[in-house]
């Protein structure tokens, strides 16, 4: 009896996972079908199967443009909220003593309040202080801000993961603390850096509210490029766009973890 039960709890759990990931992958699917459509209205089922919709994309000078301007944001994101987001992820485990959790939700609160409250935010701290929207610098700072939390977190919940006697023991050894912290502590956190730059990429390419405000008349990133296109027209390019845009997505996860997440050992 004690059996059977085990039994009919492991396929009910299963099962549940199952239809969990059909749940969350089922839109996907849909979207990357739809942009195979070969009528001109994005609709599913599809009439037929084509690629002209990826061609238009391609030839399409606005999407290029959006997509270079999402990339560059992107990747100068990751780079800045990498080392910020490391550095006090450090200062919070490792040298902060009083007031932990304040620090803390100071760090994690641009993600803890509503993203469209923060654009707001920003956009009104812009114009008090002669900033703008003219340039990129708003609109880098906006996904800085909102990509340094998931750096932080994954950071953090490696470094207290960590045996502090190894670094204690390099120093015991005659390590000088730099020489400790590159030898021992950075490879020993790797995982969490490369895991909070993955997100920062992620989130900064794919995010919609802080770019909608912050963005400059001329300037749009690759989401609002898309949400601009809708407003108009209704073809399948969108559809094609969205999937582009998910592919850009996986091959950052799948080249970071292939390339630094497993087969590196050290920094």
């Amino acid at each position: 009896m004690a059996a059977s039960r085990s039994g009919a709890r492991r396929i009910a759990f299963n099962l549940l996972v199952t239809l969990t990931y059909v749940f969350l992958m089922l839109p996907i699917v849909f979207v990357v079908i739809a942009s195979l459509n070969s009528g001109s209205y994005l609709k599913f089922p599809p009439d037929g199967l084509s690629l002209r919709w990826y061609r238009s994309f391609f030839t399409s000078g606005p999407f290029l443009n959006s997509a270079w301007v999402s990339l560059q944001v992107a990747f100068l994101c990751t780079i800045i909220s990498t080392i910020i987001g490391t550095l006090a992820a450090l200062y919070y485990v490792r040298a902060s003593t009083r007031m932990q959790i304040g620090l803390r939700l100071g760090l994690i609160s641009p993600i803890l309040l509503p993203e469209i409250l923060t654009a707001i935010a920003l956009l009104l701290f812009y114009y008090m202080v002669g900033i703008g929207t003219s340039t990129l610098v708003g609109l880098q700072i906006g996904h800085v801000l909102i990509t340094t939390p998931y750096v932080f977190l994954n950071v953090t919940a490696t470094l207290e993961n960590m045996n502090p006697s190894l670094q204690d023991a390099a120093r015991s050894l005659g390590a000088t603390p730099a020489v400790a912290f590159r030898r021992v502590t950075l490879p020993l956190m790797k995982q969490g850096v490369v895991n909070g730059a993955m997100f920062a990429f992620i989130i900064s390419f794919d995010t919609f509210s802080i770019s909608l405000l912050l963005k400059g008349i001329h300037t749009l990133t690759l989401p609002i490029q898309l949400f601009e296109y809708l407003r108009w027209n209704f073809d399948p390019t969108a559809a094609a766009v969205a999937t582009i845009s998910i592919l850009v997505t996986l091959t950052v996860v799948f080249v970071t973890d292939r390339l630094v997440g497993l087969r590196t050992l050290r920094f």
